[in-house]
């Protein structure tokens, strides 16, 4: 039986995690057939993202947007939400929700009881809660863009795959293994030559070389080693060491192609204490490996004990991989 979300969360040991969200049967959310042309549906994904990483407490750090599937790696920032006031957090719920007639009057300062202000402080304590939940990311998501599919497809019923998949990360190595992971989706799947030509990935839009959308704006920032923070405002690392990373991880990965493959090692990968074929393995094979959690054996066992699991798929690999 799957354990319900909560029992696969826990933001106090880690705020990042690796989404995915998969179409039912596989049918196509994006992308072109001999028959359709669904590649306008990318960019209704790119902007509800853009709109929901305004409303909610949760920053992306990468995104793959393919043609029956997305993925993204997120960072909850649950402190941002407690310090939101209670304007605040009814200003960012009602970007998409409408606003019951009590909060209504609340915010236009008319005259309420005390069961009615009480009433109000429970609703938005409760609103401050989803702001940072990814349930609720994810929810805002998926149905909207659920019913702009079916309404375009002149149908009902389930668009996406039962629940969003979801890995919790657990320090910056399998941050970046995940965020790698992501950014080279479409080259794995062959239907990108080079990070820079990935449409509709957080590599492009890093590089600039994105002209479909304005996500860029959103994305969780690099801070390089000198301000490292913990990953609390920023991904700790430089910008240009992770753009070397990916560029030759996906050279690996595509040994067959044309042209000279370069085998130096970036430099960051030695900083981090990984072998280049322990890397490369697990960007290949990160979902199939791994289940709920990435990241070193130990603080895998404290995180287990941490949502009530006992055993958990895939700590060999974490063994293997992080120590």
């Amino acid at each position: 039986m799957p354990k319900p979300r909560s029992a696969q969360i826990a933001i106090e040991e880690t705020p990042f995690y690796h989404l995915v969200s998969r179409c039912v049967r596989r049918a196509f959310l994006c992308g072109c057939t001999e028959t359709y042309n669904f590649e306008h549906r990318r960019g209704w994904i790119l902007e509800r993202l853009s709109l929901l990483t305004q409303m909610f407490a949760i920053d992306v750090a990468a995104f793959a947007l393919m043609s029956n599937h997305y993925h993204l790696v997120v960072r909850v920032d649950s402190e941002r939400a407690k310090l939101w006031s209670a304007n605040e957090v009814i200003q960012h719920w009602q970007m998409i929700f409408r606003l019951p007639v009590l909060v209504e009057q609340y915010l236009l300062s008319a005259p309420q009881s005390a069961a009615e202000l009480q009433a109000v402080e429970k609703i938005i304590e409760t609103w401050r809660c989803r702001l940072s939940d990814i349930s609720w990311f994810m929810r805002c998501l998926n149905e909207h863009i659920a019913r702009q599919a079916n309404l375009e497809d002149h149908c009902t019923g389930r668009f996406w795959e039962g629940r969003f998949k979801s890995q919790a990360l657990l320090d910056e190595k399998a941050l970046l293994t995940a965020m790698a992971y992501v950014d080279l989706n479409p080259i794995r799947a062959q239907m990108a030559d080079t990070p820079e030509s990935s449409d509709y990935t957080s590599i492009q839009q890093r590089l600039g070389q994105a002209i479909h959308s304005a996500f860029y704006g959103q994305l969780l920032p690099f801070a390089g080693i000198a301000h490292q923070d913990n990953g609390k405002t920023h991904i700790p690392y430089h910008l240009i060491d992770y753009i070397e990373l990916v560029d030759w991880t996906g050279r690996q990965m595509r040994p067959h192609k044309k042209g000279n493959i370069s085998e130096r090692q970036p430099p960051i990968l030695a900083r981090l204490g990984l072998s280049p074929a322990c890397w490369l393995h697990n960007c290949q094979q990160l979902e199939t490996d791994f289940h709920l959690v990435i990241g070193p054996l130990a603080t895998v066992q404290q995180f287990c004990q941490k949502i009530g699991q006992r055993w958990l798929h895939g700590q060999s690999a974490c063994r293997r991989s992080f120590g």
